[in-house]
């Protein structure tokens, strides 16, 4: 769903950027302008059953000890219906909206109104007043980017709390997770409703809003670009970076806190989990200005596939691993956890590098040095017009083209190993990112072959993969 970083198209340096070129690019900006009955077919699907995969997931490591196949057998040989599952599951309570709605009420407090000071101080962050890339309506937002700082102070607080303070338990997370997902589903649908209300009534720019004509599409998909309230809260940014992804790591600590409780020790593949992980988000947070360039932020509209993925899908489903080892303790062995960790920053290391080199590429344009060599690229026209772009054929960039991909699929893969291989729960992440990040591939390869023509083949000739060298 939402949160992992999808690039705009391959390492594109425009030559001469202008609002003539966002006029003739225009086509490809976003979500379809009309919707077939396929896509309409997969959005009622999503919408339909969607928030039941994610409770189904919970509801199997709360009940059947993370069995994926034990609920759908109890059912089938009629050993229980579906309202004895129902009974048995939390439901929403005072203490867990208390908590809920103090925990968004902080992450907006520290979005909205404490100022970045982490670029003051850390050599190489970038943060403070930023300004993110040209909308179809010409318009250019300005971000206050202080992601970084929003992690440190609310886990310096986590931290102060559990050593120091005792106001409430480290646990807390997990005590009450399934209330919590009530609470972020009423967030997710309430703040996605509102997002297309305001499309449609006041919208924060009429020009960078989209319609199909389809009320599921466009509930799903989004009418407006980036919308915001006041000149500083976007809903894109928020929703996208917090509150699920400052949670993440608050998760997995909780999770961890849970099984020290449990069992009187933290396993070593729950350490693994968090700190790879926590490596992610951190990573995230450190480049959040770099994000603004991303797919997500230059390319999607707001609505219920971003505001919904990010309160609910992100925070339940990417956790998995540490949820899983709460109810199934695993300690590797020695050379597997060595195993694992490495595979895991082998793959955080492509993923940066990757983007390291396209983001050198970009800032000098193409005049770089990648691996002791001089860059190479091939120079596209865009739209057919006179302006151009180049896609880089040197470093990661040359062994596949979205190689970036093929880090992040590493990371996640290591993720699920830590788990052990007991059960298949772990392992939806790797399935699920393979999905995806196949599929953001092929949808950003289309949108790059409309809009470069036969330079788009040239390209491909010279970077023959997508992901693995040699295979795909």
């Amino acid at each position: 769903m939402a949160a992992h970083q999808e690039k705009k198209p391959a390492q594109e340096r425009k030559h001469k950027p202008s609002q003539n070129d966002t006029q003739t690019s225009q086509v490809q900006w976003g979500r379809a302008w009309e919707v077939d009955w396929f896509s309409l077919a997969s959005i009622l699907f999503l919408l339909l059953f969607v928030m039941m995969i994610v409770y189904y997931f919970i509801m199997s490591c709360d009940q059947y000890q993370c069995s994926l196949t034990d609920p759908l057998r109890d059912l089938l040989t009629g050993n229980t219906h579906l309202p004895d599952i129902w009974n048995k599951t939390p439901m929403l309570t005072y203490r867990a909206a208390s908590i809920y709605c103090l925990w968004v009420a902080f992450q907006v407090f520290l979005y909205m109104f404490v100022p970045d000071f982490c670029h003051k101080f850390l050599p190489g962050y970038v943060g403070g007043v930023q300004e993110g890339a040209v909308t179809p309506a010409g318009v250019v937002n300005k971000y206050e980017i202080n992601g970084l700082q929003a992690w440190i102070i609310t886990h310096v607080l986590w931290f102060a709390n559990a050593y120091y303070f005792h106001f409430f338990s480290p646990t807390i997370i997990f005590d009450n997770w399934i209330p919590l997902l009530w609470c972020a589903n009423i967030l997710g649908y309430a703040v996605s409703t509102f997002a297309m209300i305001k499309g449609y009534f006041f919208p924060t720019n009429a020009k960078d809003c989209k319609f199909t004509g389809n009320f599921f599409y466009d509930y799903m998909m989004g009418i407006e670009f980036n919308p915001r309230i006041g000149k500083w809260f976007d809903f894109k940014l928020f929703f996208n970076g917090r509150p699920g992804i400052v949670a993440w790591t608050l998760i997995n600590l909780s999770y961890a806190a849970k099984q020290q409780e449990l069992y009187g020790q933290v396993t070593n593949s729950m350490i693994l989990v968090n700190v790879l992980q926590g490596i992610y988000v951190l990573d995230f947070f450190w480049n959040e200005a770099w994000y603004l360039k991303t797919i997500d932020i230059c390319h999607d509209h707001f609505g219920w596939y971003l505001g919904w993925g990010d309160c609910v899908w992100l925070p339940y489903l990417y956790t998995l691993q540490g949820l899983y080892l709460v109810y199934h303790p695993v300690q590797l062995g020695t050379a597997n956890a060595v195993g694992v960790l490495m595979l895991g920053l082998i793959g955080y290391y492509i993923f940066r590098a990757t983007n390291h080199q396209k983001d050198l590429f970009r800032r000098t344009d193409g005049n770089c040095r990648i691996w002791g060599k001089k860059a190479k690229d091939i120079e596209c026209s865009i739209d057919g017009t006179k302006y151009y772009s180049k896609l880089m054929t040197s470093g990661f960039w040359g062994w596949a083209r979205h190689f970036n991909y093929t880090g992040d699929l590493l990371g996640s893969l290591a993720y699920c190993l830590a788990c052990g291989f007991a059960h298949i729960l772990p392992y939806f992440y790797i399935i699920y990112m393979t999905i995806l990040l196949t599929h953001r591939c092929i949808r950003d390869e289309h949108r790059c072959s409309s809009k470069y023509g036969k330079d788009w083949k040239l390209y491909t000739a010279a970077v023959p993969y997508r992901l693995i060298p040699g295979v795909f």
